[in-house]
């Protein structure tokens, strides 16, 4: 199985159609093929559409940027019409959307041809992919831990080589987290850059985010590009960019001045401890931040410190469990039992059902003058991005998320060390991005956080292009690869 396309992105890929040089309908063959090998060692795509995209593919117009290029939609949020549509959850088993997504219009018109469904854990609450509606999917660089989460399906196939960019959302780090797993590109975009459309606009209080994992940067811009501007009613609006963030890519970042956090801030986490290979990755991309020229200054965490924002966002949390299941409810004309849940995600629905309309809205007040604090800390600092761990510790063993008897809320609480520093840019509303520079003894990834300033992506798309052309990434390989030539 092993081909000429391997470590050829979704821009090259798309450029080989329009030349003429590979037919859609057989590059969507070398992609099936690829998902028969290696998923049933990864569980990373739950729902196969290849009959629909075999379809596509004999009638795409080889004009746009990925014209023909097939790719993954996780299985959450984003829906495509007529196919199953079940966001994790045993109790949704059987659904069909009756509607696209307004992003999965924009996937689509942009050429790219949707081949499968990726895995996702319970309506996207933890940062793992271990659902028990369709088992746990395998990180590709050691089978024995998490890919990440909630976006592990998608970062899964992305990182063993199946295709080189898949759909992913993020309400707490989701496409940040599994990025940092799996050893690839991960933004999560500026609030209301992406539109949630049409059947949300306002999920948890702005902290939704629709996007992508990538294996090279200027895939991740070239998306970017194609899915983003407004829709038609949405409750929030991006600062327009300047120019298409692709070209953004190619031009060199001014020299930027960096605050380089290497603790958790109090009241971010119940866990106030980074692990050292954690540590070690942001001191050694804060090295090549400032070898390339920009000014990096270690920052004290209590700058960024909140007596309870870790609270605040877990009760946030609670209160859009209720919603999600409510909204199913409606959708399903019928109750959801606790029989049908995992016990986790019903812990989360009852602790949501004791929240009051006013206890909500005080979250959503006191997060936004937290918002504020970290505004007005990049604009006196004059900074123009802030470096972190992405993760908090390294890619954990699968099941370390799976509550106790004793505790079913147990999986929350790893989760709040896990994320300590990825969902604070889903209450600000900033872009960040997971990029990978550094691989531990162990040979596992462990990406390194650039928070931008708000509406700011473009500094993002060109500090990362140059850390990419510094250390690129695309050469390493996990054990679980198409390039991998084992049955």
């Amino acid at each position: 199985m092993k081909d000429e396309l391997i470590d050829y992105d979704a821009i090259a890929l798309g450029e080989l159609i329009r030349k003429g040089e590979i037919k859609p309908t057989e590059l969507l063959e070398v992609v099936i093929q690829r998902i028969e090998r290696l998923n049933p060692k990864l569980n990373a795509v739950i729902h196969k559409m290849y009959d629909q995209a075999r379809d596509v593919a004999a009638e795409v117009p080889p004009q746009e940027v990925f014209s023909g290029v097939p790719f993954l939609l996780k299985d959450l949020f984003a829906e495509y019409e007529g196919t199953p549509f079940e966001e994790g959850s045993r109790a949704v088993k059987g659904h069909v959307s009756r509607i696209d997504s307004e992003i999965v219009k924009r996937q689509k018109a942009a050429g790219l041809n949707i081949v499968g469904k990726t895995n996702t854990c319970e309506f996207g609450l933890l940062p793992t992919t271990e659902p028990k509606l369709h088992g746990p999917t395998l990180n590709p660089w050691n089978p024995g831990l998490t890919p990440g989460g909630s976006s592990g399906g998608s970062a899964a196939a992305v990182a063993a080589g199946i295709v080189p960019m898949a759909h992913g959302n993020d309400g707490g780090g989701s496409i940040r987290c599994p990025a940092s797993c799996c050893g690839l590109f991960g933004l999560k975009p500026t609030r209301g850059r992406n539109p949630l459309g049409p059947l949300f606009g306002d999920v948890g209080g702005g902290l939704a985010h629709e996007h992508a994992v990538t294996l090279t940067v200027r895939d991740s811009a070239a998306l970017l590009d194609v899915t983003s501007g407004p829709d038609l009613g949405d409750p929030y609006c991006a600062p327009p960019k300047e120019r298409p963030y692709l070209e953004e890519v190619g031009l060199e970042p001014d020299r930027l001045k960096i605050g380089f956090l290497n603790a958790i801030p109090e009241g971010w986490s119940l866990e106030t401890k980074i692990h050292p290979d954690c540590q070690s990755a942001v001191k050694d991309a804060a090295s090549l931040c400032e070898s390339l020229g920009h000014i990096v200054a270690e920052i004290d965490p209590q700058e960024l410190s909140h007596p309870n924002l870790n609270g605040l966002f877990g009760q946030i949390f609670t209160c859009l469990t209720g919603r999600m299941f409510a909204y199913w409810e409606e959708e399903l004309g019928r109750k959801i039992t606790e029989d049908q849940v995992e016990a986790m995600t019903w812990a989360g629905y009852q602790a949501g059902l004791k929240r009051t309309g006013a206890d909500y809205l005080a979250c959503v007040e006191k997060i936004q003058l937290f918002s504020r604090k970290i505004a007005r800390w990049y604009h006196q600092g004059e900074y123009d991005l802030l470096l972190s761990p992405t993760l908090s510790i390294p890619p954990v063993k699968l099941g370390s998320f799976d509550p106790t008897p004793a505790d079913p809320m147990s999986g929350f609480k790893t989760t709040s060390a896990f994320v300590a520093l990825t969902y604070v840019q889903n209450i600000t509303g900033q872009p960040a991005m997971s990029v990978p520079l550094f691989w531990n003894e162990n040979n596992l990834p462990i990406g390194v956080q650039f928070a931008g300033r708000f509406g700011d992506e473009a500094t993002l798309f060109r500090l990362a292009a140059q850390l990419e052309q510094a250390r690129p990434w695309i050469g390493r390989k996990p054990a679980i690869h198409i390039s991998n030539n084992e049955k």
